[in-house]
């Protein structure tokens, strides 16, 4: 057995490799096999010796107990002294905290109107509570109620601090008043009742109850001029919790100059648009990529209202004509028109196609089924690679289809009629509507006779020949010269409204009747507002052999259960196919069928 001093210098030895490996940060199975061999050495060690191996202890000094003692005591109570003295300081220092954060609390709180009765942030409407509140319309804010008190509900579109009060301006649909508010502590109007109305977001929801005065001069800036609202009461609804992409003062500024009506439509602008006068603009794109702030502009209001009335109107006298609606598939086999320019999609397997027109129904319905008087209101979907300022990839479809007795003269009689009381509702019906588009979009009104002029295809060309245009009698009309064409009609004829009537047959659906005269020529027609086509219709085939004959001619292969509808008798209709979005258009004079689409999808536009 080794000595005791030969195992001590092999322990050192082993001792002196591990601080080296734990040293270098090796793992410790790296240097695990030397401790193990230490701790055996270790153990023969104090087996040889009767030791454990290690430094012998230090002698313990002798310890004076009374001085220890005193010292002890003294050294608790400084440090009992310190620790009470740094509580103090700590209690005092919290106390100064929790001061300090009530006030900033109770200021903020004073701000946000909490615990005031006439300002702050109402808690969320879930429809727990149904009070006596009466609320006004903006639009019925007149002189006639001066001195009384009223609560609105509107959008915050301008906020502006003056000295110790506000001004403000709220909007609700396409009427807007102003509300003022001056500091008045015997009114209990405080200076934090002030900086919460000027600090509130714009476009923010709120309620304002106000008393009624008439100013001494008219509020040009909103609709509602003879009157203003004395705030008393201002409460937050819904905050708006992000920037605006744009001002609605800059969405709701004047159109600079004309845009022409048709041609291409590039679809790229600025974020804003700068006028010659300095003033900024939005433009179309930057609108259509935020049309639900867009929408809210008084002119664009006004638009969709007056096209909703237009839904009204050609409801109104069709079902008063006797006419019945028909709802249409929008999903088909094949496409309507034997077209190529037409939606796919996979059906079960099948493939399908949405509907460019409810065409092949609505002559089921009427003239097969026996309703004799249908019409169809809903989507229609053209995929065509159309980037212009007319063209849209859907678009709202009013059709309608009739039975006729001897001549498709009684279609456009109902045409005509169906057009003039479009026209004279809108003119009766919308008139603030009309002047908020106006004060946007400038536009003259439409000029219409009563009956409608009606020209031929081949008076048409003749006009285009004498104004120097190249148009042959059996041609198509491009877009430039259709517009032309309106121009001459209106110069001459005094009309922004006509009809067209025997199109070449060549350039009508396979299912248009032949001209009875004229084999070149058909029993169809185009209406136009300003140069521009808004229904396209015509006499149908209502005959199996004549429908058989013009598919083959056009090289179309017929849907049997469309051509078996046929089989069982049929009788003889007609109709046509009206653009809502651009009747409004053109009847508002907008450069472009974007403007009165809700939400347009066009080639390169599928959202918002």
């Amino acid at each position: 057995m080794a000595s005791a001093e030969e195992i001590t210098a092999q322990i050192t030895e082993l001792g002196d490799k591990i601080k080296q490996a734990k040293a270098d940060k090796q793992p410790k199975e790296l240097w695990d096999e030397h401790l193990q061999k230490m701790l055996q050495l270790k153990i023969q060690f104090k087996e040889l010796t009767g030791k454990d191996f290690g430094p012998p202890p230090k002698p313990k000094k002798e310890k004076n107990v009374g001085a220890i003692t005193e010292a002890s005591d003294k050294n608790k109570e400084k440090r009992a002294k310190k620790a009470a003295e740094k509580a103090a300081k700590a209690a005092k220092k919290e106390q100064q905290r929790l001061e300090r954060a009530a006030r900033e609390k109770a200021k903020a709180d004073k701000l946000a109107g909490v615990g005031a009765d006439n300002f702050g942030d109402l808690p969320l409407i879930r429809s727990q509570v149904v009070t006596d509140k009466i609320w006004t319309e903006i639009q019925d804010l007149t002189p006639s109620l001066q001195g009384k008190s009223v609560l609105i509900r509107g959008f915050l579109q301008v906020s502006r601090s003056v000295g110790k009060g506000v001004f403000v301006k709220i909007r609700s649909t396409m009427f807007t008043v102003q509300g003022v508010c001056f500091q008045d502590d015997k009114k209990g109007i405080s200076q934090a009742m002030i900086k919460y109305i000027a600090g509130l977001p714009i476009e923010s929801i709120v309620d304002l109850k106000g008393t009624v005065t008439v100013p001494e001069q008219p509020v040009d800036s909103c609709t509602q001029k003879m009157v203003e609202l004395q705030i008393t009461t201002f409460k937050c609804v819904t905050k708006s919790i992000q920037a605006m992409p744009f001002q609605m003062e800059d969405a709701m500024r004047p159109d600079e100059g004309k845009e022409s009506d048709v041609g291409a439509y590039e679809a790229n602008d600025e974020l804003i648009q700068k006028r010659s006068d300095g003033m900024a603009t939005v433009g179309l794109e930057t609108r259509l990529d935020h049309r639900w702030i867009d929408l809210r502009t008084p002119a664009n209001q006004g638009i969709f209202r007056i096209e909703s009335m237009v839904g009204v109107l050609f409801r109104e006298l069709l079902v008063k004509k006797g006419f019945i609606e028909l709802h249409s598939p929008k999903m088909l086999r094949g496409s309507s028109e034997g077209g190529a320019d037409v939606f796919t999609l996979d059906y079960f397997g099948q493939t399908a196609s949405l509907a460019m027109s409810p065409q092949l129904q609505k002559q089921q319905a009427c003239a097969c089924a026996g309703f004799e008087k249908v019409f169809v209101t809903g989507p229609v979907f053209r995929a065509e690679n159309s980037n212009t300022r007319r063209h849209l990839c859907e678009f709202t479809g009013f059709d309608l289809e009739m039975v006729i007795k001897e001549h498709y003269d009684e279609v456009l009689d109902l045409f005509s009629e169906l057009f003039i009381h479009i026209f004279d509702g809108l003119n009766k019906h919308c008139k603030r509507e009309l002047e908020a588009v106006r004060e946007q979009h400038p536009f003259e009104d439409l000029r219409y006779c009563n009956p409608t002029l009606k020209l031929t295809y081949a008076e048409g060309c003749a006009l285009l020949r004498e104004a120097g245009v190249e148009q042959g009698d059996y041609e198509d009309l491009s877009t430039e010269n259709e517009k032309l064409l309106g121009d001459l009609v209106a110069e001459k004829y005094g009309t922004d409204f006509f009809f067209m009537d025997k199109y070449p047959l060549d350039v009508r659906p396979f299912y248009t009747m032949p001209d009875p005269q004229n084999p070149k020529l058909s029993n169809s027609y185009d209406f136009f507002i300003r140069g521009q086509e808004i229904l396209s219709g015509a006499q149908r085939i209502h005959t199996v052999d004549l429908l058989e004959e013009r598919a083959k001619a056009w090289g179309i292969e017929l849907e049997e259960s469309y051509v078996d509808s046929f089989k069982n008798g049929a009788l003889p209709h007609g109709g046509g196919g009206i653009g809502l979005e651009r009747v409004v258009m053109l009847f508002l004079g907008l450069p472009n069928i974007r403007k009165a689409s809700w939400f347009p999808r066009d080639p390169k536009r599928l959202a918002p």
